[in-house]
């Protein structure tokens, strides 16, 4: 009898061993299934992101674009500016606008 007993409780304890090794199994594969789906969102996550960087660099590159044009026209408004003040303009505008001429000048009109 003794030994009956003996063999029952060595299977047994196998019995719990078994248990013990498949709920560790379902723990660790459980644990690989989180992972890979976290994986998974970080990487859609990483994808979306760099598509939005794409968008942003090309955007800062357009408005360094419309920068570059803005001060080029800034510069000319400041040349333009400077013209105006010269007595230059004031000739060429009293000229073409009050069809002034200056003492000397002939002034030739087509026929009307």
């Amino acid at each position: 009898m003794d030994k009956m007993r003996q063999q029952r409780a060595v299977r047994q304890r196998q019995k719990r061993k078994n248990s013990r090794l498949r709920q560790h199994k379902r723990s660790v594969l459980l644990i690989c299934a989180v992972l890979v789906a976290m994986t998974g969102v970080l990487a859609a996550g990483s994808l979306k992101l760099n598509a939005k960087n794409a968008r942003y660099k090309a955007q800062e590159e357009e408005l360094e674009a419309q920068i570059k044009e803005e001060e080029q026209r800034a510069k000319e408004v400041e040349e333009f500016e400077e013209y105006v003040k010269t007595d230059d303009y004031i000739k060429d505008t009293a000229e073409e606008k009050l069809d002034l001429v200056d003492p000397n000048e002939i002034l030739f009109r087509p026929a009307q």
